[in-house]
């Protein structure tokens, strides 16, 4: 998977916890938590379907690299090649 396709998929999961939400001005390099309105829930809603749909594992020490775009694409690239 491409770090465009990561980073779709990324804001596809947060448009479905927050769907009123307006994703068009997102920053890749700012926590999604500083610019959206996401409560813990709902970052843990997505990390929980990430693992569902794509069948990985993401230790709870390894949320930190999901906090932005781009560190979470960076991080899930590996394990998405592997998984997919």
């Amino acid at each position: 998977m491409t770090r465009e396709e990561i980073i779709k998929l990324i804001m596809e999961l947060i448009h479905e916890s927050v769907p009123t939400e307006d994703l068009s001005d997102v920053d890749p390099d700012i926590p999604l938590r500083d610019q959206l309105e996401l409560d813990s829930v709902d970052f843990l809603n997505m990390v929980m379907e990430l693992q569902m749909r794509y069948g990985l594992e993401v230790p709870e020490d390894d949320f930190i690299e999901l906090t932005t775009l781009n560190r979470a694409a960076a991080y899930l690239g590996p394990k998405l090649e592997v998984s997919v």
